[in-house]
Parts: structure tokens; sequence; C-alpha cells
């Protein structure tokens, strides 16, 4: 019989996050998990940050200006912890929907008051937390607000399906995060993106086809791009003047979620400005066909010319040992001490003595003749 490689429905959605709004951000994204699912998308991906949103703000605001800090800090307030509960109840979505699902948040380290990561979160069928991915650097304004994350982050999750990866916005461009995913074996590659790039860009939705078509053609791997897009909330708490206010509603600025096969052909979108869910049919079966041309981990390169090492540990800036060194004992006056410590002060008592003398003999004066 041999082996055999399914087609798998997927989905991309494309929507605008509840800006700033932690809950509401998350309740919108378990309700379209449940959508999806219902409609029988068994992977399901999201746009950049969408829990609670991306601090697009740097791209209208100076870096320092009391707008910017404001919205740095709700960003902060309205972060996932991971695990935590909004995890919890992604989770429970992905049960219900019978899907995997990655999910872009930003997320804070617990019981912490500062530092924060762009993140995709990786959840099971079964509604199990299976991973996630920290974006390894931020992008312009990102670097204000989000760490870098590291190694350990980098690595495919298992499913039913085979090995999936997932990418966040810039990195689907770095042809060494394109090599390591394609190593790691990815057969869906989810792509997570914001919901506008910076005014002095090429608009959004020609990079993400552009990458899109890319990453599929030298992975073999099937790539969901996920958009996010602007609504009109989201421009009034931005606080932007006129001009950025045209830029947000122009329909090219924002959208553009597609679908790509390993042959690297668009076989859904892309979407406009609009919300939606972009759906496809991906026969599993075409990524052996297309590789059968080029696999650049296997017999299409050159291992003894060409090499990847990927280091996967993580640098702690605080380690504490929890060994802590015998302090010796508290003597009160009129205790004695412990056994063993006796010799050793009579031993230096002695020794003082002896030095005393010593001292004494030295300093004494010459006889008168």
């Amino acid at each position: 019989m041999g082996d055999k490689y399914p087609t798998v429905k997927v989905a991309a959605v494309q929507a605008a996050s509840v800006f700033l709004d932690r809950d509401g951000s998350t309740a919108k994204a378990c309700r379209l998990i449940r959508e999806a699912g219902a409609n029988g998308a068994r992977v399901i991906g999201f746009p950049e940050g969408f829990i609670p949103a991306h601090p697009v703000w740097f791209h209208h605001h100076p870096a320092t200006s009391a707008v910017a800090n404001r919205l740095s800090v709700e960003l902060f307030k309205n972060a996932v912890e991971i695990p935590g509960p909004e995890i919890e109840a992604l989770c429970a979505a992905a049960r219900d929907a019978n899907a995997y699902v990655v999910m872009g948040v930003c997320e804070k380290l617990p019981n912490t008051l500062g530092t924060m990561f762009n993140t995709q979160v990786f959840i099971g069928s079964d509604g199990r937390l299976l991973g996630k991915h920290q974006k390894l650097m931020p992008t312009v304004g990102e670097r204000l607000v989000h760490m870098g994350g590291f190694g350990d982050t980098l690595a495919a999750v298992s499913t039913e399906f085979g090995p999936m990866t997932g990418l966040i916005c810039g990195e689907n461009s770095n042809p060494l995060a394109i090599f390591a995913m394609t190593a790691e074996g990815s057969r869906i590659h989810v792509m997570s993106w914001p919901n506008h790039f910076p005014t002095s860009g090429d608009p959004m939705r020609n990079r993400v086809s552009v990458d899109s078509q890319a990453f599929a053609q030298m992975s073999k791997a099937w790539v969901i791009s996920a958009c996010g897009t602007v609504d009109e909330d989201m421009i009034r708490k931005l606080e932007v003047g006129p001009e950025a206010g045209k830029f947000l509603r122009n329909p090219d600025c924002c959208g553009g979620s597609v679908i790509v096969s390993p042959g690297s052909r668009v076989v859904a979108g892309p979407l406009g400005a609009a919300e939606g869910i972009l759906y496809a049919e991906c026969n599993l079966e075409l990524g052996v066909l297309t590789k059968l041309r080029h696999d650049f981990v296997g017999h299409y390169n050159r291992p003894d010319i060409f090499q990847l090492h990927v280091n996967r540990s993580a640098p702690r800036i605080y380690t504490v040992n929890e060994e802590r060194a015998a302090l010796p004992p508290v003597v009160t006056p009129g205790e004695r001490l412990p056994h063993r410590a006796t010799p050793r002060l009579a031993d230096a008592t002695r020794r003082g003595a002896r030095r005393h003398v010593v001292r004494k003999r030295a300093r004494a004066p010459h006889k008168k003749r």
C-alpha cells in the first residue's frame, strides 16, 4: 500500500484585533477558530500579534512621544502569559474545532513588569499547547517593545500530518531561517503578518505574495499567510492625523492573505482589505512531487560545502544555585565551641603566644657594659 499523504483543508484568518484589548481579542480569536473548524479547516493560521495587537503606532508617532508611551504601556498590560487563561481559552476552541491553531500574540514574561516577545503559539487539535516560536529579530519599531527570541523556540512541531512550522513577518525572508524550517521537514508553514507596513515601504500585500511563493519554492511546503487588517477602532485609538488616516483606510495598505502550494502557485487569495477566512485543500503528496526536482536539505544540496548550525540553547541572565553552603554555627558567649573547632582554636592560641614571646625577645634592650 505504501505511505499516504492526505489532503488537508487549511485556513488563513484575516481579521483585525480588538485593538489593545486582550479579553476582546481572545474572544474574537476563539469565535474565528470555531467558525473555521466548522467549515472543515484542520490547520488555522492567524496574523502577527493578534492578541492583543501589534505595535503599529511606531509607524505614526515618535518613539518617545506621549501617545507611543501610553499605547506601549497598554500593550504590556494586555499582553499574554504562556501558559495562562487566554491560552487555555484558545486550546479549548482548538479542541472544539478539531484543528491545529497557530496564533500570533504579544507575550510577556510571567510575574514581571517588563520584557515582551512577538510570539506564535502552536496548539494541537486535541487542545494541547504544542509549543511557541518567538520572533528572533524584532523589526523596526518592534525593537522598542519586543525582545528577540532564541534558538530554543526555532523548531517544527509534530502534527498528524507531519512537521509544521511557523515564522513571523520579516523572518519569512531570512534565508537561514527558511533553510532551518526546510531542514526541520516542514510540510505546512504558517506565516503571521501585521495589519500594515510602515508608510515608507511597499504595500504589505506585495511582500506577502513574494515571500509566500519564495518560501514555498525553497521548502516545498504548503504556505498559509495570515495577514491582519485595519478597522476604525484601531485608527481612532492610534490618534493619527488626516494623512495617516487616509493611508490606513487605503485598501492597498493592508490585507493580502494567501495560500500557496509547494509548487509556489497561489491557490487561494489574495484577500482584499476586508476581514475574512481564506480556505484551501492542500494535497501533501505535492511535496513529494516537487522535491523530486529540488530537495534543498537532501539530494539537491552539498553538505560538504554548505552547513547550517542552529544553537538551540537559550542564554540565562540570572541563575540561582539552590544548594546553599553550610554556615558556621553561631556561638554565644559562655558556650563551648564544637569539638572540631576547639583544637584549631587551641593551636591558633599557641601559635599566637609563641609569636608574642618572639616579639618580646626582639624588643629586649641590650645590657649596658
